[in-house]
């Protein structure tokens, strides 16, 4: 029988164990920005979504398959399927529970690096900087375990963990979630919005 879960990772991950071919099928859909995305993952998984948001699935979590595709449900879907609305970010408090249980379980280590990546971007989103300094510290860590054929990928996921975690050292936040949260932004953020690359 197929396990619940099972639908979420082939539609996030694919079928391919390579880290660099899952990468190049599926890289559109993780950072890309389209409202076909959007829509889709609403249609298939945005009941899951919810269930997951209210506290549900907690069975899930009790296995490193399904502990992933949780947090997935918690961090990255509500991302597409709220977009640049407040409830992007309601997923993340439990997500970062979850993420941070799951590794005292060792279930990071028994995914896919590439699977780990998402795993860790649960650190990455958080607007606290010993969460941050742990992201960079985990990706530093799954770079090195990676082959010479996948350094690179991975060189680029360590990369913009450092990216977000200069934001954090600076401003102790996103400031491109401020209209979305409605907060209000200093002028020192508003300097730096104006710049290319300052909005993930």
């Amino acid at each position: 029988m197929t396990a619940p879960w099972q639908p979420l990772l082939e539609w996030w991950f694919g079928n391919s164990e390579s880290s660099k071919e899952v990468a190049a099928q599926k890289g559109k859909l993780w950072f890309g920005k389209r409202d076909s995305q959007d829509l889709e993952a609403r249609e298939r998984f945005g009941d899951q979504v919810e269930q997951a948001l209210a506290g549900g699935l907690t069975e899930w979590a009790q296995c490193p398959e399904g502990w992933l595709a949780l947090v997935l449900l918690l961090d990255q879907l509500p991302r597409m399927i709220f977009r640049d609305s407040p409830k992007t970010y309601s997923g993340d408090a439990r997500a970062q529970a979850l993420v941070a249980q799951g590794i005292a379980a060792d279930f990071d280590r028994q995914l896919l690096p590439i699977q780990r990546v998402f795993i860790y971007l649960v650190f990455e989103h958080c607007e606290n900087l010993a969460v941050q300094n742990e992201a960079v510290s985990r990706y530093l860590g799954l770079l090195a375990q990676q082959p010479e054929s996948d350094r690179a990928l991975f060189a680029d996921y360590l990369d913009y963990a450092e990216q977000h975690q200069k934001v954090i050292a600076q401003f102790g936040r996103f400031p491109h979630r401020n209209a979305v949260l409605g907060r209000e932004s200093t002028t020192e953020e508003l300097a730096f919005l104006s710049k290319p690359g300052s909005r993930f």
